[in-house]
């Protein structure tokens, strides 16, 4: 008997490229998308029926608003830079997407991220791996993953690249075989958070610029406007060059300063997940990131008894940022992550 996958399809390419792999490796497929802020399912409905599949819609509206949007605007109002995409990943991906297969009675959920899964053998537990196609490895926004979610994921484009992915999706005549790829937030589609925030309910409270002495350099339109490192859209002028060091919720200052002054090696991340299933015994070497676009870089991961994770970079990182994830590896396995504190 055929295994059944219920495949995650946005309308993109690499969802579409996933269900394509899946049947032509012999699986039972259907497509589904998660109706999350009355985001167009027309496309991805197009490629499912265009590949003989059914295809299911959920509404999924109220726990995205609830679990997504507002953590969204309370972390931006608590100072902190969240990543919305990682807590969607968590609660509707790989969460209500996996429990409506299981009713289902499908197997598998599929979607068209960048990574790969594989099972050890002697150590008896999934495995998350970046993708082969280093340069769109998504490994990093998958790190909440839990051994029973990987259980039942299928990751198909995780072994191309995305030359390949495209040419295939034209092979199969597949419509969007060259559509461009998404960098945008769902919900702040134009890539302006501020004026979100503020339809949501946020009222900005402009306040000083201050160096790092305390001296008043400016006024700022509101804390939420800004994220650490950066340099760009400050709307003040110094005389040179300077970045956000730091947001004091306390006194309402942004603290501005020199590009050097950003760096540092220390961090401290709670609600960590590791993968494994349980946290290692002791510290260890691992290699690390704390943004998406960033290198990974050699550290020490020291598991703290609360839950937390320490981490010290060999080398200071810069523009280590509250509310983003910083995400740990050994080689090409994700061993898990936290939020930045």
């Amino acid at each position: 008997m055929k295994k059944k996958v219920l495949i995650a399809m946005s309308g993109g390419v690499d969802s579409s490229a996933a269900a394509l792999l899946l049947q032509q490796q012999g699986y039972e497929c259907a497509g589904a998308t998660l109706s999350l802020c009355d985001n167009d399912v027309s496309g991805a409905r197009k490629i499912a029926e265009g590949l003989g599949m059914p295809f299911y819609v959920f509404d999924e509206r109220e726990r995205f608003a609830r679990e997504v949007m507002d953590r969204f605007v309370s972390e931006y109002c608590a100072g902190r830079t969240p990543n919305p995409c990682i807590d969607c990943n968590r609660c509707l991906k790989f969460g209500a997407l996996l429990d409506r297969a299981v009713t289902l009675g499908y197997d598998f959920i599929a979607t068209g991220h960048y990574a790969r899964v594989t099972y050890d053998e002697m150590a008896h537990r999934y495995r998350l791996l970046r993708g082969a196609d280093r340069r769109k490895d998504q490994s990093y926004v998958l790190y909440q993953l839990t051994q029973y979610q990987l259980a039942h994921l299928l990751l198909p484009v995780g072994d191309y690249d995305k030359p390949a992915i495209r040419e295939n999706a034209r092979e199969a005549g597949l419509l969007n075989a060259d559509k461009s790829d998404s960098q945008d937030i769902c919900f702040v589609p134009d890539g302006d958070y501020v004026s979100f925030l503020q339809s949501q309910g946020v009222t900005l409270a402009p306040g000083d610029f201050v160096d790092e002495a305390g001296h008043v350099l400016g006024q700022h339109r509101g804390l939420p406007c800004y994220t650490i490192g950066q340099g760009k859209g400050l709307g003040i002028a110094v005389g040179k060059h300077v970045y956000v060091l730091a947001k004091n919720e306390a006194d309402n200052t942004v603290v501005l300063g020199d590009n050097d002054k950003l760096f540092r090696r220390e961090l401290t991340a709670n609600r960590v997940n590791w993968i494994a299933g349980e946290a290692p015994a002791a510290p260890f070497r691992c290699t690390a990131k704390t943004r998406y676009s960033q290198v990974e870089a050699p550290a020490l991961a020291e598991p703290l008894p609360d839950g937390r994770v320490r981490l010290t970079f060999d080398e200071p990182q810069r523009a280590i940022t509250a509310g983003q994830a910083a995400v740990l590896y050994d080689g090409d396995e994700v061993l898990g992550g936290g939020t930045i504190e």
